[in-house]
């Protein structure tokens, strides 16, 4: 999977040392089965993708994400979340 950026959405593939540095193992995780859902997000939230794969649909476009991509959803996005595979995240919210 190539890195992608939408103008609301950031993807990214850390290295270890990234996600030491930002104690990602540490955060909450949240799983989810296949599935479609609206969302919308009042603060920024950051997540690591652990397993998985899913599809955000926005305004702007489409991004896909999987295992071993770091995401970051800006406060105030409005989107479609499509579950592809059950997925498992660490997530963060600022």
């Amino acid at each position: 999977m190539t890195p992608q950026t939408l103008p609301r959405i950031v993807v990214e593939r850390p290295d270890e040392r990234t996600l030491a540095r930002m104690s990602v193992r540490t955060w909450p995780i949240w799983t989810k089965e296949p599935s479609t859902f609206d969302w919308s997000y009042d603060s920024r939230e950051t997540c690591y993708i652990v397993e998985g794969k899913a599809r955000v649909k926005t305004d702007d476009g489409v991004v896909e994400f999987g295992p071993g991509d770091l995401v970051t959803f800006p406060p105030g996005l409005t989107c479609v979340w499509n579950v592809l595979e059950r997925i498992r995240k660490h997530y963060r919210f600022d």
